[in-house]
């Protein structure tokens, strides 16, 4: 059972005498308002957004074999596709990081939902190469939003059995994969890329329809100073779930700050200046890198690449895997078509399912950083067969493991991140990390695709496992371990 007590502050400076005042900090509230049924509404939400970012990332898989034989486009073209998508989530990553920072959560969420959802569906209408290419690149920049979805979601949970929670918002993008590839394998044999393209974009409607639903997380309000606006989303918070908020006044968790009655008082005034400032795109990445945080965004931005380079290198060496073995080697299997793209794929994406079950396990008993390591040894030593051909059979399987544990490495960074950075740039910090993460992809589609069709899968595969090596080393010299420990608000420049 959760224990709380109020904290009890003597104001001798008022009326001349001494008075008693009950006050408690958004951190208390949170925990006292419980994980319950806004929670799970929120999440819900921010699944969608995940989900919707899957599908259409998950798509690239599948129509750039169907776009390069319809238009007779050459391989480095079939590359393009992949390669937009990602330079506009670089793009995107930054840009909307900064926007739910300093204009709000819900403004970051709105501008994603409106700009995914309408070039997704103008894909689906491409007269021709060029115009696919431009729609799919602004789409990318709409998904490079996912940051603002995770971030959002955080900020609604308490800090008992966060990892667990955020474990499970990320099952949304492992059910988002798993559709694509199911819808992928029944749309595109029978209506064609097009159809698969339009029907995708629907989670990303879905997203802009239900947005009007959405509260703004109360950390961002708290951190602005909006302490009425705070304390009204917490009583929304307390009585969807039947829970009351606890007994006192809504006061700033900072040690030895005034504490000032006034609803209309600004009792985060002390930080008033330092949150203007941040106004600036320019001051933000400042502080990423100022020396209180240097060293966690640098490490943050080394475990982003990892993990990309890895995840998507995986995804897209199944599909070259799956079409190409017939051509580099001569003995392997004649058989390989389309449908074995699509088995294996879908196959492939089942993986996530049990990575993301071993790292709701691991992530609040040993850790994050633990866990990651422990992720990254197994996904190394799956992979590491695959230097040498393989029967169809076993590389589906040895993809099938791997995928599983770097899925759990990149579903523990996505819980890391966040919790690494204050609250004042929190959403800039994992976008600027997310946007390291998308130059990891478009660098992927040149190794798997080129080196692997290229009939080198050796030094494709030896890549992908240095990186992982780089990666795992990387997560050791995080200077924090954050399980158990309470969200903050602020940079400490004394740290």
């Amino acid at each position: 059972m959760m224990k709380h007590s109020a904290i009890i502050i003597m104001n001798t400076e008022v009326a001349g005498s001494d008075d008693v005042e009950l006050v408690y900090t958004l951190d208390e509230a949170i925990t006292v308002v419980g994980f319950g049924k806004f929670q799970a509404l929120v999440l819900t939400y921010a699944g969608l957004g995940a989900m919707a970012e899957a599908m259409e990332v998950m798509i690239l898989s599948f129509i750039g074999p169907s776009v390069k034989s319809e238009w007779g486009l050459s391989s480095g073209q079939e590359s393009l596709l992949t390669t937009v998508v990602f330079a506009g989530m670089l793009v995107g990553a930054y840009s909307w990081g900064l926007l739910a920072d300093n204009y709000g959560r819900r403004m970051g969420l709105l501008s994603v939902a409106v700009v995914t959802s309408l070039f997704a569906l103008l894909s689906a209408f491409s007269p021709n190469y060029i115009s696919l290419v431009l729609f799919r690149m602004v789409a990318g920049i709409g998904l490079g939003g996912g940051p603002v979805y995770s971030s959002w979601f955080l900020e609604f949970v308490p800090v008992r059995n966060r990892g667990f929670w955020m474990v499970i918002f990320s099952t949304f993008w492992t059910i988002g994969t798993i559709l694509e590839a199911s819808l992928a394998w029944i749309i595109i044999p029978t209506l064609g890329w097009r159809w698969l393209l339009a029907l995708s974009s629907i989670p990303c409607f879905a997203a802009l329809i239900f947005y009007f639903l959405t509260l703004e997380s109360p950390r961002y309000l708290y951190l602005n100073g909006r302490i009425s606006d705070t304390h009204i989303v917490l009583k929304k918070m307390a009585a969807i779930n039947g829970t009351e908020l606890p007994p006192g006044t809504l006061v700033s968790d900072r040690k030895n700050e005034e504490y000032t009655p006034s609803e209309n008082t600004h009792l985060l005034s002390t930080r008033k200046h330092e949150t203007e400032i941040t106004k600036s795109p320019f001051s933000s990445i400042f502080t990423l890198l100022s020396s209180s945080l240097l060293k966690t965004t640098l490490l943050s931005w080394a475990v982003y690449f990892g993990n990309s380079f890895s995840y998507y290198g995986i995804v897209l060496m199944t599909s070259e895997l799956s079409s190409g073995q017939s051509k580099c080697w001569p003995h392997a299997n004649e058989a390989a078509d389309d449908s074995s793209l699509y088995r294996n794929v879908f196959i492939t994406s089942i993986a996530e399912l049990p990575g993301l079950v071993l790292s709701a396990v691991l992530v609040d008993k040993v850790g994050r950083r633990i866990s990651m390591v422990i992720m990254y040894s197994l996904g190394f030593v799956f992979l590491l067969p695959l230097i040498f051909h393989q029967h169809e059979l076993i590389t589906t399987s040895l993809l099938f493991g791997s995928r599983m544990f770097i899925i759990g490495t990149y579903t523990v960074a996505g819980i890391y991140c966040p919790e690494l950075y204050p609250t004042s740039v929190r959403t800039t910090g994992v976008g600027v990390a997310s946007a390291v993460g998308r130059i990891a992809g478009m660098i992927c589609p040149l190794v798997a695709v080129g080196l692997v069709s290229g009939c080198h899968q050796m030094a494709a595969v030896s890549l992908f496992e240095v990186v992982i090596i780089m990666s795992g080393i990387s997560v050791l010299f995080f200077p924090v371990e954050t399980k158990g420990r309470k969200l903050s608000d602020i940079v400490d420049v004394n740290n």
